[in-house]
């Protein structure tokens, strides 16, 4: 453990000198507790803007920071790949490239190794729990220890999970088994291990959960607990959640205007009508909708709310062991999703009875885009949209020994690229290639200083055709086979207003540096090991 003179000079230099987050670790040596969940949208926890009950990880913000424009993917195994590798997925090969095998089936290249690659000659021990969805497998990719969920839509029964890369039997249903709290077991599990038998070393944990990704699967006693929350309806609840958030300072300018002719990005008519007479799919006025239609509306949300819940105790759980092994100061702890809310609606796995109770075992019932517009929240679209609903994550980061102005916002942008060379130079890697998130200089990404010390950089996303890239506070954005619009960020972060007619020349330098990125990162997938 740091001394405590030590570590007041430490904070006295940044203060003096305008050092922030980079050049410290070799003196401290900080552990990571990286969590991240599934579909969480923007405004789904309560420090966020919610109403769904989230004390841990509310408290969480209220003794580190909360970023306000951090970014990722909008779909879960690019941000796995970028969050782990520090390069965009299409780099890496782990979104589509054309001319070679790519998106969720592609294999990084030799030159792309997972953070515990980096880590471990620092000293580090590197465990994985939860939810996978990158090539290879946790060990072979550096992970000491690890918890493999594979089967991600079964989360009280899954018949595909791995110890350390070696198959477990199948869960049998009915046993108490539920994805959320066995992927905190396992976590809690590695931190008692390392606590007992490596208590030298520091350490790296990441925590995958699966939810609250579909099927909307909870406990019975978690959804009680909101089971009268969401009858007011979804209009109700986004402009509370929008009121709550200029009230906290998130977000500044207009709520988006919902847009109601866009549904699911897959529109599936027949999973649809399979789930319920109920079910809609698109997000039409709540007044609109059957008494029928409203109930089994409110009854998916509660679920939805019920396992972001879960993840709040569950984490709660992950916190107090840390504190346990005495290492609560010299942790660093962040939690952010992986895109935003989901508008899809499909039934998988087991399929749906529509007969179970509802978030039961053999229920598969999905957000769509009513409640995802309203997690979302202030923002357009949904998850696979690169638009700020389908990119837009909350990040909390807290550390006691790195922070000296607790529960403050961060505005500058971010993106998940930039885990990769934030921790290595946090943990001490003196000698990290250049990616993305630190081209020039490692460490300088993720910022613990406030705005005056943001990096100016450009950021850029493209999936499924969709494609943006953010310059400063101007962004360009299309959809799949539609025209570019222009936005100003920092009066529209609600993407309402269209600038490209007045300003044409921005407009075309953003799509030509667009252009530049995406083939200098197709020759970069396509080149030899």
């Amino acid at each position: 453990m740091i001394s405590a003179n030590r570590l007041l000079a430490f904070l006295a230099l940044c203060l003096a000198t305008g050092v922030h987050s980079w050049g410290y670790a070799a003196e401290l040596s900080p552990n990571f507790l990286v969590i991240l969940a599934d579909d969480l949208g923007y405004s789904d926890i309560g420090c966020y803007g919610s109403e769904i009950q989230t004390p841990n990880l509310d408290a969480l913000a209220a003794g580190g920071l909360r970023y306000t424009q951090f970014y990722n993917t909008t779909r879960c195994w690019p941000t796995r790949a970028a969050l782990l590798t520090g390069y965009y997925a299409q780099q890496v090969r782990r979104d589509t490239v054309p001319g070679i095998k790519s998106g969720g089936l592609g294999t990084r290249p030799t030159w792309a190794p997972l953070l515990p690659m980096a880590l471990k000659p620092q000293g580090y021990r590197s465990y994985h729990s939860g939810k996978w969805h990158v090539d290879s497998k946790p060990i072979a990719a550096g992970f000491d220890h690890s918890y493999w969920l594979q089967d991600c839509g079964r989360n009280f029964h899954p018949q595909e999970h791995y110890s350390d890369d070696v198959a477990l039997p199948a869960v049998k249903p009915g046993t108490g088994y539920y994805s959320t709290t066995q992927i905190a077991e396992q976590a809690i599990s590695h931190l008692k291990d390392h606590s007992q038998n490596h208590a030298s070393q520091p350490f790296f944990q990441y925590v995958a959960f699966v939810a609250p990704h579909f099927p909307l699967h909870a406990p019975h006693e978690d959804i009680a607990k909101y089971k009268d929350s969401y009858r007011v309806g979804w209009d109700v609840i986004r402009e509370r959640r929008w009121e709550k958030m200029k009230q906290l300072g998130l977000v500044s300018g207009e709520l988006s205007k919902v847009e109601y002719d866009v549904g699911p990005p897959h529109d599936n008519p027949k999973h649809v009508a399979d789930t319920s007479p109920f079910e809609v799919n698109r997000p039409i006025p709540w007044k609109d909708l059957t008494p029928e239609q409203q109930e089994f509306q409110a009854t998916k949300m509660s679920i939805h709310a019920a396992m972001v819940d879960r993840i709040d105790q569950e984490v709660g759980r992950l916190l107090q062991q840390v504190r346990k092994m005495g290492q609560w100061d010299n942790t660093v702890v962040m939690f952010l999703s992986d895109n935003g809310a989901s508008a899809e609606i499909l039934i998988r796995d087991d399929g749906h009875d529509p007969k179970a109770p509802p978030g039961s075992a053999y229920t598969h019932l999905c957000l769509g885009p009513g409640w995802s517009t309203v997690s979302n929240t202030p923002f357009r679209r949904h998850k696979t949209w690169v638009h700020e609903g389908g990119i837009s994550t909350p990040l909390i980061v807290h550390s006691p020994q790195l922070i000296s102005t607790p529960g403050e916002l961060r505005h500058q942008p971010g993106h998940v690229i930039d885990f990769w060379p934030t921790l290595t130079s946090w943990a001490g890697v003196k000698e990290s290639p250049p990616t993305p998130g630190a081209p020039e200089r490692p460490g300088i990404a993720i910022n613990l200083a406030p705005d005056a010390s943001a990096v100016k950089r450009d950021l850029w996303w493209s999936h499924e055709g969709h494609r943006a890239i953010r310059s400063g506070d101007m962004k360009l954005v299309s959809d799949r086979g539609k025209p570019w619009e222009l936005f100003d960020l920092t009066h529209d972060r609600a993407e309402q207003h269209d600038l490209t007619s007045a300003h044409l020349d921005k407009a075309r330098e953003l799509e030509a540096l667009w252009e530049r990125n995406w083939v200098e990162f197709q020759r970069q997938a396509l080149q030899p090991e």
